[in-house]
């Protein structure tokens, strides 16, 4: 049902809580697992050398993900690219003929502004496949 899975992985709480529903999905399906960072191009007028979004720092995360998957047996392709995080999920879901995305909502507010502006909510609306959002 579900051959390949990709996970869009950052640094927040919202993803590491995601990590326990993909592995069980992966391992009941035996799907192809594909972690994905996204780093966002720089703006203009943001400071230059964001320590956040460092290369060394997103290889860390890719691996340490990776890691927390091997330990459950679980094989694990990585990705990085550059973009806008909701376009190039998408973009990303597309090209490796993705059945199913998993992310973990931010939860950027109640309000109506917040719901239209977050990249969850994007990313449904662009997705080319099914999305599952772990609250």
């Amino acid at each position: 049902m579900f051959k390949t899975v990709l996970f869009p992985i950052d640094q927040s709480r919202e993803a590491r809580e995601a990590a326990d529903v993909v592995a069980n999905i992966v391992q009941k399906y035996s799907s192809r697992l594909v972690l994905l960072s996204v780093v966002e191009e720089p703006s203009p007028e943001a400071p230059s050398g964001d320590p956040m979004v460092s290369p060394e720092v997103v290889a860390k995360l890719l691996e340490n993900a990776r890691t927390l998957f091997s330990q459950q047996d679980i094989q694990a392709e990585i990705l990085e690219r550059q973009g806008k995080p909701a376009f190039t999920i998408c973009d990303v879901a597309d090209e490796i003929g993705a059945d199913l995305i998993i992310m973990g909502c931010r939860g950027l507010g109640l309000t109506e502004e917040g719901a239209t502006d977050s990249v969850t909510t994007r990313v449904i609306n662009l997705s080319p496949c099914p999305v599952l959002i772990v609250p």
